[in-house]
């Protein structure tokens, strides 16, 4: 792929940021033959490595681009196609009032403590799930819940690599 069908392609696996499909295209990809799984792995770790060693101001900006849980029914900032189809898939546009609320709660206070919104892979779980999560890693450290927002956001980025390699079959 040449750079603009690279970005196109891959250029949204992480929140707003393109950067990270940019400086991945620049590390001159391995291109030896492999099947989809294992190209999977290798493009996935490829991303999560370039990710991790940008250093916590660039990773903080990442965390930070993201949309809050349960917000589409707020006025927040427009959601992105992959955070709307992600929150979606695990329920939360149909959350009920309680939970609207206390997801809302929860937004706030975990911004207001972490300064970044909660971020977890909601691929596979429910409201319920989601919600025991949230409720847990609020009472976290700071220190600790930045490296949990960083490993979840991977994990997005990972789902989302494997549904871009996976579209065309």
């Amino acid at each position: 792929m040449d750079r603009k069908s690279f970005q196109t392609a891959f250029g949204s696996v992480y929140e707003h940021s393109p950067w990270v499909a940019d400086e991945v295209y620049e590390s001159r990809l391995d291109t030896s033959p492999c099947n989809r799984e294992q190209y999977a792995d290798y493009l996935c770790g490829r991303f999560e490595s370039v990710f991790t060693a940008s250093g916590n101001e660039r990773q903080l900006e990442t965390l930070r681009a993201h949309p809050e849980l349960a917000c589409a029914r707020s006025k927040q900032r427009k959601l992105t196609a992959d955070s709307v189809s992600e929150q979606r898939g695990a329920g939360l546009d149909q959350c009920s009032e309680s939970e609207f609320e206390e997801f809302a709660r929860l937004n706030l206070a975990y911004r207001n403590k972490f300064d970044f919104p909660f971020i977890i892979a909601v691929k596979g779980l429910d409201r319920s799930a989601i919600l025991d999560n949230f409720r847990k890693r609020i009472a976290n450290d700071a220190e600790t819940e930045f490296k949990t927002a960083v490993s979840q956001v991977c994990r997005i980025a990972q789902f989302r690599i494997e549904g871009i390699l996976n579209a065309g079959e």
